[in-house]
């Protein structure tokens, strides 16, 4: 698999261009890739309802259940997959961002007969992981996603990085947390992050600290749902930023009395005991 003026080649990789996209990105940018589940029962339906002009809806790639990917839109393109969203100080991800979807039902209901979608296909227990939602607080029923779609969407991510300068995964349920849910407990985000962003900015190495300061191989991922960053450490310190979304990756740049100076777009301090280092 390759990118080659921003569009993929490769084996089980096909094209269905989407005319629901606004046109080329700035310079500098796709800096972020959005993790989406298409909340359906199909890659073919999935890629239908994002090709349709009708929908005002767009993704730049579908993968399937079997490992499949198809590209809807280029990567330096700007799709419709992100809507009103915000993060890290950051709004309107569409702008700057990769939308990559995943052929999954989403969360289900249990039945007598299994587990149901809301388009009314039924799953076995085989298919379903009962698990907490990040932004919830009692569990759920979920599809489960296939290792085919986890090794392609991390296949995929690694080439991205290779390609744009992707600092920041996220999950829609990340940058839309009031009216999204997806990828949802079932998709492995954090793994993905772990081993994608931490490791790359680990070996950055003597490169990265001569271009900004850090320490290089001191990186975390904020554990809490919500963790506040402040202008010093300790709880008087103002709130600089928005609260960093569980799953942020830190850069440290200091460590005083329980509280860790880091940077994340913003510098700033916050609580060591809500950071995996």
């Amino acid at each position: 698999m390759e990118i080659t003026d921003h569009l993929l080649d490769g084996e089980n990789i096909t094209r269905q261009n989407s005319p629901n996209h606004s046109g080329v990105m700035a310079d500098g940018v796709p800096d972020s890739v959005v993790i989406h589940y298409t909340a359906g029962g199909s890659l073919e339906g999935a890629v239908r309802t994002l090709c349709d002009p009708e929908r005002s809806a767009s993704a730049h790639v579908v993968v399937g259940r079997e490992g499949e990917i198809v590209q809807l839109v280029p990567f330096n393109t700007i799709a419709w997959h992100a809507g009103k969203s915000s993060h890290q100080g950051r709004e309107s991800f569409n702008q700057f961002s990769v939308g990559i979807e995943i052929d999954n039902a989403g969360q289900l209901t249990k039945t007598e007969q299994g587990f149901s979608s809301w388009f009314g296909r039924n799953y076995s227990e085989e298919e379903v992981i009962h698990a907490v939602h990040q932004n919830r607080t009692e569990p759920d029923y979920w599809q489960k996603y296939s290792e085919e779609q986890i090794a392609a969407v991390f296949d995929l991510c690694t080439l991205l990085m290779q390609t744009y300068p992707i600092e920041l995964i996220v999950g829609h349920e990340e940058i839309s947390p009031s009216r999204k849910i997806d990828p949802g407990p079932a998709f492995p985000l954090d793994k993905l992050r772990e081993r994608l962003l931490v490791k790359d900015r680990a070996e950055e190495g003597p490169d990265r600290l001569a271009d900004s300061g850090l320490v290089p191989g001191r990186t975390g991922i904020v554990t809490a749902s919500r963790l506040n960053i402040r202008s010093e450490p300790g709880l008087r310190g103002r709130k600089v930023a928005p609260a960093l979304q569980q799953g942020t990756v830190l850069d440290i740049l200091e460590e005083k009395d329980g509280w860790l100076r880091v940077d994340v777009q913003t510098r700033g301090w916050v609580k060591k005991d809500y950071v995996n280092l």
